[in-house]
């Protein structure tokens, strides 16, 4: 059985570094057993981030959303949305944040 993943990563972010980033997202999705189904890039000022990537983990049945850091989210926090549905997993620190379980999930808005 399979456990996927997707990368996300801004543009702006990244800026000459992006490729360097990709291939950091490719690893550590790789080092903890994921497979990697895609990679995402936005610019900056996406609307509704959280739900936009949260509609991709979901199409892309991810269980997780890995990202080179929390920089990368608008104001440098993990969206409650996506966080609903998946872990994210940041390369550096290497962190997951761990989806909201079940339980909790009714008092989220």
């Amino acid at each position: 059985m399979s456990i996927y993943a997707i990368g996300y990563l801004r543009h702006d972010v990244s800026g000459a570094h992006l490729l360097c980033d990709e291939i950091r997202i490719r690893s550590l999705a790789e080092r903890l057993g994921y497979h990697l189904r895609t990679i995402v890039t936005f610019a900056s000022g996406a609307d509704d981030l959280g739900l936009r990537l949260r509609n991709l983990a979901e199409a892309y049945r991810a269980d997780a959303v890995v990202v080179p850091g929390v920089a990368h989210f608008d104001d440098g926090v993990v969206p409650t949305k996506l966080l609903r549905i998946a872990d994210v997993i940041t390369v550096e620190p290497e962190y997951t944040y761990a989806r909201i379980g079940w339980a909790r999930r009714e008092y989220l808005r």
